[in-house]
């Protein structure tokens, strides 16, 4: 008889270390619970503002990225084909109507200039005609020029202009593409998507492309799909311009009782906590408490007045979102918020997942005891 009452003596002490532990938070888990998170609300002394998401809240947070070239980039007019740019190598061909001209020898009537360099000022030299603007005009335009210079020095002069292949009015592409490097603004290539093309397109999943265009000072980025879906962001393209393609580089952190805790970039423009829920493999069915959804973030400020109803907060606000995966409308709810870059997702455990651990506690402790005792029962203890 005292040996069962000794055993249940140390079985009720056990179970109450084990509900002690509990209590006190010393059992191992993924994360803070329920009642943890809502201690650091504002309205128990802390620093984070505790929201429930609805409509009201959904519409008020569903702030992305708005990616778009400025008016300078879209108004640009397109470059001419034949319009010659410092850098620019032309090739001429002059004609005259003697047998000994100022450049033909006396066997021919006939002078080719090969390879005439457009300097950076844009002009050319020609022998008795001087120096002629180049930069800025076409072929047809140099002709003339050239051919009134050289009649007041030689009867009927006849001329004729070339482009050659030149470095002038050429753009760089760098990043994701399929074929780095410089390429020229010809017929073909005078807007985006035409020399994003020429280089061999983008090697990256078009839904997380972003382009930048680099023109002097001045830069602008745009969604690789906006290019399609918004023609007046396919702009010309000006000499000199720099074309950076490079995969979005939002991300967010999952952790607690998800398929998977890391950190996750964005595979799409918009991503809803649905889909970041699915995207790190769902909810743990065995531990993940449906009513414990929360989405951490630094709110600005004009966003988190409006969510809370207030016009006196200033600066960054640490906002927690609380989703309720079983309320009626609780699915929709999360599949209409938005996520957004650098964002915590963090799902805590179910209650009945905690008293699992104290039962295992339990049961582990009391295994021990048992085999302590029957050790000692049989050794005469």
């Amino acid at each position: 008889m005292n040996i069962q009452s000794s055993r249940w003596a140390r079985s009720v002490a056990i179970a109450a270390i084990a509900f002690v532990m509990a209590s006190c938070g010393i059992l191992p888990q993924v994360g803070p619970n329920k009642r943890q998170i809502y201690s650091g609300s504002v309205q128990q002394s802390g620093d984070s503002f505790i929201v429930s998401v609805n409509d009201r809240v959904t519409r008020a947070t569903s702030v992305q990225p708005a990616l778009g070239f400025s008016d300078a980039f879209r108004n640009a007019g397109r470059v001419g084909s034949d319009t010659i740019s410092a850098g620019d190598t032309l090739g001429l061909t002059i004609w005259e109507n003697v047998d000994d001209g100022l450049l033909a020898g006396e066997a021919t009537n006939q002078t080719v200039l090969e390879e005439v360099q457009v300097d950076g000022s844009g002009f050319i030299f020609v022998p008795y005609a001087g120096r002629i603007r180049a930069s800025g005009n076409t072929p047809e335009a140099i002709r003339r020029i050239i051919t009134s210079k050289l009649e007041e020095q030689t009867p009927d002069p006849q001329v004729q202009v070339r482009r050659l292949a030149g470095d002038g009015a050429t753009v760089s592409l760098v990043g994701s593409v399929g074929a780095q490097g410089v390429y020229p603004i010809e017929r073909p290539t005078r807007t985006l998507s035409a020399m994003l093309s020429a280089a061999g397109g983008i090697i990256i999943p078009a839904e997380v492309a972003q382009i930048t265009v680099l023109r002097g000072a001045e830069r602008s980025k745009v969604w690789f799909q906006d290019l399609y879906k918004y023609p007046e962001f396919d702009i010309a393209l000006r000499g000199g311009d720099r074309i950076l393609v490079e995969q979005d580089t939002r991300a967010f952190t999952a952790l607690g009782a998800t398929g998977a805790q890391s950190r996750v970039t964005f595979e799409t423009q918009n991503l809803s906590a649905i889909e970041a829920i699915a995207t790190v493999g769902g909810l743990q069915a065995a531990s993940a408490d449906p009513t414990g959804v929360f989405v951490m973030r630094n709110e600005p400020a004009e966003i988190a007045n409006q969510v809370l109803g207030r016009t006196d907060l200033i600066g960054d606000q640490r906002m927690v979102y609380v989703l309720d995966l079983t309320e009626p409308n609780g699915m929709f709810i999360a599949r209409d918020f938005s996520v957004r870059d650098q964002d915590t997702l963090y799902v805590t455990e179910a209650p009945f997942a905690q008293w699992s651990k104290v039962i295992s506690a339990l049961t582990g402790s009391l295994g021990v005891v048992a085999n302590v005792d029957t050790a000692s029962t049989a050794f005469g203890g």
